[in-house]
């Protein structure tokens, strides 16, 4: 789960339940998502989780994605194992695995206020730990398997757990001589790591007698010890891969153990008190500390051009449906004219120019959002902008099929179609080197990025509302096309709207059907925008957001008041999202307004 769903909804109640209890719940849940290819896909969907191929480190003969992994203290009975693989992390440690496993249950006890995990070690008993990985369908990053036991038991782990792991993490004072470490190592095929606790090291001269194929730190809060044993062991061994478990409260913890000389890091109790973007979070900022390659995208114009057409037939449409409403070629296909309808009820053409004005509106928010995803994030090859443009730019294409489908084609709509498609695949086939990963400068948890994970949380509830809702309209717009307030409203049943002309039905759910769409297919965006696009800094999202939804929420509220349809149930799905547009607009602004940005609105 994101931080937007975790710091503000699941973690305060969590927090309400037993610890262990709520642990293995997450845990389970997770994992149960990650058991199918549709869930991975759903948890990158939602996070974008996977770390740029920039990050990738070699260590030990082994490929790490990213050099953030978690510690096996986090998951103890390895029942989150297959989610945790989808959240960004590099590589996993398992354990500590002894042959029993813990002589006696300890209960698992947190400090909320402090944000500590107090005294709690559990140590997997090997049969379990074999019994969990030969199971695991899909192994996606090297573990590492953290041993306790005598000499001789963990000789016995490491050679039954070799099939499952890339390497074994076994603590230095298993060891009563070099000798012994020596002839241990030459009989276990796989790297060896010793673990040290940043606390009682003191000796760095001693690894050279050892030739350890890398050494951990351990340290459960000071992030000052472990800084100090890096440096101390830097001084002496400068190639020596070097992993530090613990003390990473946010990215800038890790950051500074990177610059210290840590190799890899291990993120420890604290990863829970911070959320599951955690790693995410270290990636972007990593990323951000590479030199900047020249990218040019040259594709982006023609999506910008896309966004473009959208938004002036939007303002086209929005003319026609102010004034004439009822164009000449739909008179011709209802056989009568404007003033004809207005005999017979004057309020068909209000409630026509309602679905009119409002898909107007939709129009318009959407292109400027397609504009301003290409012009700030295609054309600097921003990978996840490109695929949010082109999800939504299909799915509004697809839904030409829902115009057809009650027996009414708009000519217009199918010639606005055909100039917006070229548009649209010379975009795609020319933005193809649009693969770069996103980069953050987010380095704290400070107040101004809580405050956003709300604002975040209320414009990815408004984008999910937008698709359900563009969902809902669509499916109506295709089959019963009214709504009962709609025909309060217009005081006619569908029977005696047939009565009076057969094709007039078949118009209006054209409009239905045609704002459904365009909704679902802003909505996308919105959503995708607010689950990808929320980082430190960004003010071109944040404009995005507040500029772009004004004149949906325009067409949409103002116009029912205008043609006095303004039934408060009707209304009730308008103004939830209005209100998560502001709490979303509001929450965000410090975090996304903050620093010096380059980019402007336009």
């Amino acid at each position: 789960m994101p931080d937007w769903s975790y710091q503000t909804i699941f973690k305060p109640i969590l927090q309400k339940l037993p610890p262990s209890f709520s642990r293995e719940f997450i845990h389970h849940g997770m994992s149960i998502v990650s058991s199918t290819t549709i869930g991975e896909r759903f948890i990158e969907f939602l996070g974008h989780m996977a770390p740029s191929k920039k990050l990738e480190k070699q260590i030990c003969g082994l490929q790490f994605p990213s050099p953030v992994g978690l510690s096996g203290k986090i998951d103890p009975k390895l029942s989150g194992i297959k989610a945790f693989q989808n959240l960004g992390f590099g590589f996993m440690e398992i354990g500590p695995v002894s042959i029993l496993g813990s002589s006696e249950k300890e209960e698992l006890r947190i400090d909320h206020k402090q944000e500590q995990i107090l005294g709690y070690s559990e140590r997997i008993p090997l049969s379990k730990v074999k019994e969990k990985l030969a199971s695991l369908k899909k192994k996606k990053v090297p573990f590492f398997i953290k041993v306790e036991g005598t000499l001789q038991e963990s000789k016995q782990i490491c050679e039954e757990l070799d099939p499952f792991s890339d390497g074994f993490i076994i603590n230095s004072h298993t060891f009563h001589s070099v000798n012994e470490y020596i002839f241990f190592r030459e009989q276990i095929n796989k790297p060896i790591l010793l673990a040290y606790s940043a606390e009682s090291f003191t000796d760095s001269n001693n690894l050279e007698n050892y030739h350890a194929d890398g050494i951990l730190i351990e340290e459960s809060h000071s992030l000052d010890r472990l800084q100090h044993a890096l440096i101390a062991i830097r001084k002496v061994h400068k190639d020596i891969p070097i992993i530090t478990s613990g003390g990473v409260r946010e990215p800038a913890d890790a950051i500074r153990l990177f610059d210290s000389g840590a190799s890899l890091i291990l993120l420890g109790f604290e990863y829970v008190f911070t959320g599951p973007g955690l790693p995410k979070r270290i990636n972007e900022d990593f990323e951000n500390r590479f030199s900047k390659e020249p990218v040019k995208v040259e594709g982006w114009i023609w999506y910008w051009l896309f966004g473009l057409a959208i938004t002036v037939a939007g303002f086209i449409a929005l003319l026609f449906s102010m004034t004439r409403i009822i164009l000449p070629y739909d008179e011709s296909f209802l056989e009568i004219f404007r003033n004809d309808i207005l005999r017979f009820n004057p309020a068909i053409l209000y409630f026509m120019a309602h679905d009119r004005m409002t898909l107007s509106g939709t129009m318009i928010s959407g292109g400027f959002i397609y504009m301003q995803l290409s012009r700030h994030g295609i054309r600097y090859g921003i990978h996840w902008a490109r695929k949010a443009v082109n999800i939504a730019g299909l799915v509004g294409f697809l839904g030409i099929f829902l115009f057809i489908g009650y027996g009414y084609f708009d000519w217009l709509h199918g010639l606005f179609w055909l100039i917006l498609l070229p548009l649209f695949i010379i975009g795609y086939v020319k933005s193809r080197n649009a693969t770069g990963a996103p980069k953050s400068t987010n380095l704290f948890n400070h107040r101004y990025w809580k405050l956003s994970l709300i604002g975040q949380l209320a414009f990815v509830l408004l984008g999910a509302s937008l698709t359900l809702g563009g969902v809902v309209i669509s499916f109506i717009g295709a089959s019963s096309v009214f709504v009962p307030t709609d025909l309060t409203y217009l005081c006619l049943s569908p029977e005696a709207l047939s009565g009076f002309n057969e094709r007039l039905i078949p118009v209006i759910a054209h409009d239905r059907a045609g704002f459904g769409s365009a909704l679902l297919s802003v909505g996308l965006l919105v959503l995708m925008l607010a689950l990808w696009g929320i980082r430190e800094g960004e003010r071109w999202v944040w404009w995005t957001f507040t500029i772009g939804a004004i004149p949906a929420f325009s067409a949409g509220i103002v116009t029912h008041f205008i043609i006095a349809y303004t039934d408060f149930v009707h209304l009730l799905p308008a103004y939830f999202a209005l209100f998560l547009y502001l709490v979303g607009v509001i929450c965000t602004a410090p975090f996304l307004l903050k620093g010096n940005d380059n980019l402007s609105i336009s």
